[in-house]
């Protein structure tokens, strides 16, 4: 295999980046994408297909309690966690990857205005993959490695579409690169598709129960009087989500788990009280808050909200966040991994009225 020197190697890793962006840029289908981004990371839990059928196995599938067609409904409780923005996953097998990338390669070199350095980049992109043209810790191959066909797979660059951040999104931008089945990715890929990765994907397209408080009395409260919350026992029934990739030679998955900690009331308007005064139920005996029932009117209740003034007609938005206890276990992994917690908020009207004692 051919190397270049430390001042060449930069050159042509400019070069080839530089081609393969060239490549990309040509074609409709994957404009403005890294290639694959539009096979490995769909929501759609059938999986996908083209002539080759490779695409299907290569898409992430997603199972158990996620959304369908985007993210889900958990906020994590920590505003620096976030999933991946792009990874790398498998990809094609040699001789597929022949077939795309060659023809790929042609079309750019037969279009128009595609000459000067941009003509010289996709030539030496075309080396690359079929001379042995490698540099330093990255392998050039001969005729795409086809002679290795069924023995491995080419990695690519996958975007996470629900990513906001366009920079982020599309970061994942070094060349098709090949592994072996049952080995791992090359070290300098970081964000090659782990197990733990898989995890942070099934947490962002995760969707929990809404949450339901209820509240005696209902929508209509007194001042001075406490507001009784608690969440139905239904509430507490653990959520999982599984996200996995399984092509031959590389199947990996992750299940994240989601369970029910404490319910936080926040009453709208800073002229009330909270029960507990941090406004955070946490789950006692297996529930959070109580039930009301009839004759408790004089109790304090575990949970609740006692309202200071009344709502002049109108009416407070009345907050009750949820927060998830989220980990994950998955391919390698001995046990649960702790992530940060989850949230589900839900915000109803309550309408406060002036009154010194009422009946119920």
């Amino acid at each position: 295999m051919p190397v270049n020197s430390p001042r060449r190697a930069v050159l042509s890793t400019a070069a080839l980046t530089l081609a393969f962006s060239a490549l990309v840029l040509s074609e409709s289908a994957y404009a403005a994408k890294p290639v694959g981004s539009d096979k490995g990371a769909g929501t759609d839990q059938q999986g996908g297909s083209d002539e080759t059928g490779i695409y299907a196995a290569a898409r992430i599938q997603y199972s158990g309690a996620v959304a369908k067609g985007g993210s889900g409904n958990v906020a994590s409780s920590d505003v620096n966690w976030t999933p991946p923005p792009c990874w790398y996953a498998p990809y094609l097998g040699a001789k597929d990857f022949k077939k795309k990338m060659s023809k790929d390669i042609d079309t750019s070199k037969n279009t128009p205005g595609m000459g000067g350095t941009a003509g010289s980049a996709i030539g030496e992109l075309e080396r690359h993959y079929e001379d042995d043209y490698g540099w330093t810790d990255t392998p050039g191959y001969k005729d795409y490695n086809v002679e290795k066909d069924g023995e491995g797979m080419f990695w690519a660059g996958v975007e996470n579409p629900d990513e906001p951040d366009y920079l982020k999104r599309k970061s994942c931008t070094d060349l098709p690169f090949w592994v072996e089945n049952g080995e791992a990715p090359p070290p300098q890929h970081e964000e090659a598709i782990t197990p733990e990765m898989l995890a942070a994907l099934a947490y962002q397209h995760m969707e929990l129960p809404d949450t339901e408080v209820t509240l005696a009395p209902e929508a209509i409260t007194k001042v001075n009087l406490p507001t009784w919350a608690w969440l139905d026992d239904a509430a507490f029934d653990e959520v999982q989500a599984t996200a996995a990739i399984n092509v031959p030679g590389f199947n990996i998955e992750a299940t994240t788990t989601a369970t029910p900690k404490s319910l936080t009331l926040d009453p709208g308007t800073e002229d009330a009280t909270t029960i507990p005064a941090n406004g955070e139920c946490p789950i006692t005996d297996g529930r959070i808050g109580e039930p009301y029932a009839k004759g408790r009117s004089d109790e304090t209740p575990p949970c609740g909200i006692v309202y200071g003034r009344s709502s002049n007609g109108g009416t407070f938005p009345l907050k009750a966040s949820l927060t998830w206890e989220i980990s994950w276990t998955g391919t390698g992994q001995a046990g649960p991994v702790g992530l940060p917690d989850g949230t589900i908020e839900a915000v109803q009207d309550i309408t406060v009225q002036e009154a010194q004692a009422v009946n119920r």
